[in-house]
């Protein structure tokens, strides 16, 4: 029987084994903290963040680290984008160069700016970088738990990115391999923060046409920043890019929108997240791809509004009449 390991037993750490034990995958899920580790193997359920889900008995939810990683071939790192570097540098004495590493967080390392595969490519050696493949893609945790379908994306070098989309492919989880791992991050990264500005127009009370603009001008504004950092366009186009940004636009299950909702509504950021139990990913990557942007003088009004709103404390009302009173342009350019 093959055996993954997945860092963080957050709710997408938690699906994801649900996927790899339901293919007959013995999986040892670790939590970093021993009581709710405990909690959760003994129960057999994740409360917190997936309740009502009932682990496969072939989950072992643990947290000691002392050779966790031992006759592994595949390391799954679902925990935060902000704490990535950290975990990681814990695990680094287990690491070896047959190891495969596969992050699904999506976001921007918010201190330095870096994409999640360039973090974890400063802290491992360099011979285990071509080992690196990104999972991204229009994924709530809460579907793919419970087995509904999901197509989904791994990148990385093709041959690697072949292995994970091996490892994950089943019936209810489709996995499509690509090589531009540089746009796929950025399309998980950058959507989060923009699924913030559309709860922002939601919780204004704005309809559909506004949220349908958002979303069209948004991906314009993705596939702007990912050329500029070496991505290749037809990426924003797929599961990463367009796909992704649908759903956590739309999607009830969004954390991301969830914040700009009550934004807009009038709460203020720190209320809304001390009140949630699961990380917006979109609040400090709004930080990281506005500085960055600035840095690569690339155009992202929305992204600039949105982070005015967050950071600023600018009116979301007074972003949309700044937005819609811009200088008259050619819808492409």
């Amino acid at each position: 029987m093959k055996k993954v390991v997945v860092l963080g037993a957050g709710s997408w750490g938690t699906a994801l084994s649900m996927v790899l034990s339901g293919k007959g995958y013995e999986v040892f899920l670790w939590e970093f903290l021993k009581e709710k580790a405990e909690e959760i193997e003994k129960t057999r359920e994740n409360k917190k963040f997936l309740p009502s889900i009932k682990l496969n008995d072939n989950i072992h939810v643990v947290n000691d680290k002392e050779d966790i990683l031992k006759d592994i071939e595949y390391v799954v790192c679902s925990v935060p984008s902000q704490v990535l570097r950290s975990v990681v540098k814990e695990f680094i004495p287990q690491l070896t160069k047959n190891h495969i590493i596969i992050n699904t967080a999506k976001g921007l390392e918010m201190s330095t700016g870096l994409r999640l595969s360039e973090v974890l490519k400063e802290e491992l050696p360099k011979e285990y970088h071509d080992n690196i493949v990104v999972l991204s893609g229009p994924t709530h945790a809460e579907e793919v738990a419970v087995g509904l379908p999901t197509t989904i994306v791994a990148s990385g070098k093709l041959e690697i990115a072949k292995k994970v989309q091996e490892l994950f492919n089943c019936e209810n989880f489709r996995v499509y391999a690509s090589e531009d791992m540089i746009g796929v991050e950025i399309g998980g990264a950058v959507k989060n923060c923009l699924a913030i500005g559309a709860g922002i127009a939601d919780g204004m009370g704005f309809g559909d046409n506004t949220k349908a603009a958002l979303i069209t001008r948004g991906i314009a504004e993705i596939i702007r920043y990912g050329k500029a950092n070496g991505a290749k366009e037809i990426t924003f186009s797929g599961l990463s890019g367009i796909g992704d940004l649908i759903v956590t636009c739309a999607s009830k299950h969004s954390r991301n929108r969830h914040v700009g909702e009550m934004l807009g509504k009038g709460k203020s950021l720190e209320e809304i997240l001390s009140e949630m139990v699961m990380i917006a990913e979109g609040v400090p990557t709004v930080k990281a791809v506005y500085t960055n942007a600035k840095k690569l003088n690339v155009s992202m009004p929305i992204i600039e509004g949105i982070y005015s709103v967050l950071y600023e404390n600018v009116d979301g009302r007074q972003v949309v009449v700044d937005l819609m009173n811009r200088a008259s342009k050619e819808e492409f350019y």
